[in-house]
């Protein structure tokens, strides 16, 4: 499995760059019956968008850009590895998910937390935000999330 392609790579580097109005990514195998992955979509909607992509019958891979407020005077930037393995993906597709994810990882390294779902109420923003915030070390929020 090779993630080094230049699609993905290119893609990584927009939803890291400021000036890019792109904010995530998204990953999966190129066909049911192959394990490369490849860049299946990218957007600037941000989780909600993004959840419209994921599929209940495939393991993908999301990264996201977030940005979120500490207080009034200060913004964060953030991101997030998300890995999805839909509620009716196939038994040996998920059994590859612990080996791929490492790779994956690998590629798309610079991330503050990872996310497991499997259904899309598990991708709550919110949630999201409170778990970056733990991660970041510094809670400008009074302990409020």
């Amino acid at each position: 499995m090779s993630l080094s392609s230049p699609e993905i790579l290119t893609a990584y580097d927009a939803v890291r760059s400021d000036r890019s109005p792109e904010n995530w990514l998204l990953l999966s195998n190129a066909s049911p019956t192959t394990q490369t992955l490849s860049l299946k979509a990218t957007g600037s909607g941000g989780i909600p968008e993004l959840l419209s992509h994921l599929s209940p019958t495939e393991v993908q891979y999301a990264y996201v850009r977030i940005q979120y407020a500490n207080d009034a005077e200060s913004v964060r930037v953030k991101f997030a590895l998300i890995i999805w393995i839909g509620e009716q993906t196939k038994v040996m597709r998920k059994a590859r998910v612990s080996i791929e994810s490492g790779e994956v990882k690998r590629v798309l390294a610079h991330h503050s937390i990872t996310v497991d779902a499997s259904e899309v109420r598990d991708i709550d923003e919110e949630e999201i935000v409170r778990r970056l915030r733990k991660a970041g070390g510094a809670d400008y929020n009074g302990g409020r999330g």
